[in-house]
């Protein structure tokens, strides 16, 4: 009975007509309710766009060799970019790609600065990736005899390989200085900031303390251009007194 007397209650009472929404309106109100899915969507894309761009490397240059600097303040970028070129300059394009680029690693202990330990930590662990991955063929050194007691994989300079009990770096190393080729080359000034302070110096100053060594391999693995690699080592130490 309740039914049928709201019926007749409500007798004359027409129902809302449907509202006619714009186009605009449409849009806005599509963007409200799923303006988080669209958002989430486009941050997806993103990464995984990132992802396949290191993956397949597009856009960048893949260097032909690769040296590893090893020390405890990093290399001021002009430095390091003035060494990369002129290295590039002794070597050929091994991989095909139309140039030849030789990418510098840094691995920088931190020595004197805040968290010293937590950076040593950080710097050894991405080392030791380059080394078990076979990236660096070519190694610039502060402290030679310390990196080869630590990693033990420097090769001598007449193309041995050390025992496995040797653990120091003589005769597998030569000082900058010693190498005309390396002193030779033009390598300009750098400037860096320091403790909020713009230093100017001579980038051939700067590496005339450092000292150049080369990968040894004690198994089947190595890099993927060995014969190549030998060749910018002779090109880097011709004429070197060790």
């Amino acid at each position: 009975m309740a039914s049928e007397y709201l019926k007749w209650k409500y007798r004359d009472v027409k129902p809302d007509e449907p509202i006619q929404y714009t186009a605009q309106e449409k849009r806005k109100n599509w963007w409200v309710y799923h303006k988080w899915h669209v958002l989430i969507a486009v941050v997806l894309v993103l990464i995984a766009g990132d992802i396949l761009y290191d993956a397949l490397g597009i856009g960048q240059v893949k260097p032909d060799y690769q040296l590893a600097y090893v020390g405890d303040a990093a290399l001021p970028d002009d430095a390091a970019a003035a060494l990369s070129e002129a290295l590039a300059g002794l070597g050929q394009d091994s991989n095909g790609d139309g140039r030849t680029a030789v990418k510098i690693n840094q691995y920088v202990s931190g020595r004197g600065v805040s968290d010293a330990a937590g950076y040593a930590a950080a710097t050894t662990v991405t080392l030791m990736g380059d080394l078990e991955e076979a990236d660096s063929y070519f190694f610039l050194l502060q402290d030679p005899d310390a990196f080869q007691k630590e990693y033990g994989v420097l090769r001598r300079l007449d193309g041995t390989l050390p025992e496995e009990d040797v653990k120091d770096a003589d005769g597998c190393c030569l000082a900058w200085g010693d190498c005309p080729a390396l002193s030779a080359l033009e390598l300009g000034d750098y400037t860096m900031q320091v403790l909020g302070q713009q230093v100017t110096g001579r980038c051939q100053e700067l590496l005339s303390g450092l000292y150049v060594a080369r990968r040894g391999f004690w198994t089947e693995r190595t890099v993927p251009n060995p014969e190549d690699c030998d060749g910018l080592w002779a090109a880097m130490t011709e004429g070197a007194m060790p």
